[in-house]
């Protein structure tokens, strides 16, 4: 099983020739180039443009705010392959079940959603969640984590989950640690054995990029989740790119 997370970087009107009407076709061809079979989307504004491209995915993803109409954090599966078993999702805040609350100054309103999955094949669940923490507030940051790890406790510790999102830190930052610490596994990590390998936010820049972090989107396995490979995906086209992140992906056995 493939596993895809994807930092939309929403329409960006200001963006330029980056903005999502130049990079459309783009984005859409590196994706179904990973044939992957579960897709995580951060920043989804565009869920009109990704459901048309992508017609044989089911998709799930909670709105962000009352009243809202950004399912920020859209999951998408292949309809063949896998069937929803169940699925919700909670805001990153003191009250997370609140829509659109935000708490420890974070700057945005912050939230994960989830799909409970079976396997058609094989018969076996496992569950997706996908997130995306604060871009400025490290304490909003370190507690968004601990949210997310005392969610995943819940379920026995051999029960299947993988958790994506753009965390907004690398591996030297606390809230990574509080993943970890919570049992969970990067998968980048486990085959590479090095969990910072370059920038994945680059601002359309590619290489260019002199950011200072490292690895900001990730993909965690916990429970009986076998990794067999991961990549950074770094495509781009006459000097443009899919978005302001590279995309990262994981291969899997769940059980």
């Amino acid at each position: 099983m493939k596993i895809l997370t994807c930092n939309l970087r929403g329409f960006g009107e200001g963006d330029g020739l980056d903005a999502w009407i130049h990079r459309k076709e783009l984005c859409v061809d590196v994706i179904k180039s990973e044939s992957p079979d579960i897709i995580c989307f951060q920043e989804m504004a565009q869920i009109a443009d990704m459901t048309a491209a992508f017609p044989d995915y089911a998709s799930y993803g909670i709105i962000d705010e009352p009243c809202g109409d950004r399912p920020t954090n859209t999951i998408f599966y292949r309809r063949e392959g896998y069937a929803s078993r169940s699925s919700g999702g909670y805001w990153l805040s003191e009250t997370p079940h609140v829509p659109g609350s935000k708490s420890w100054e974070s700057q945005c309103v912050r939230l994960a959603n989830w799909v409970t999955l079976e396997d058609r094949a094989t018969g076996k669940e496992f569950r997706v969640v996908n997130t995306h923490l604060d871009h400025i507030g490290q304490d909003a940051r370190e507690n968004q984590a601990k949210l997310i790890v005392e969610d995943s406790s819940a379920y026995p510790d051999d029960y299947p989950q993988i958790l994506t999102g753009d965390m907004n830190c690398d591996s030297s930052n606390r809230a990574i640690n509080t993943f970890k610490e919570g049992g969970w596994i990067d998968t980048y990590g486990t085959v590479h054995g090095n969990e910072n390998p370059c920038h994945t936010y680059h601002g359309f820049l590619g290489p260019a990029d002199k950011t200072e972090y490292g690895k900001i989107d990730w993909i965690f396995g916990r429970g009986k989740i076998q990794t067999l490979n991961a990549a950074v995906i770094t495509e781009s086209r006459n000097n443009r790119y899919p978005s302001d992140h590279y995309f990262v992906s994981a291969t899997v056995n769940v059980g």
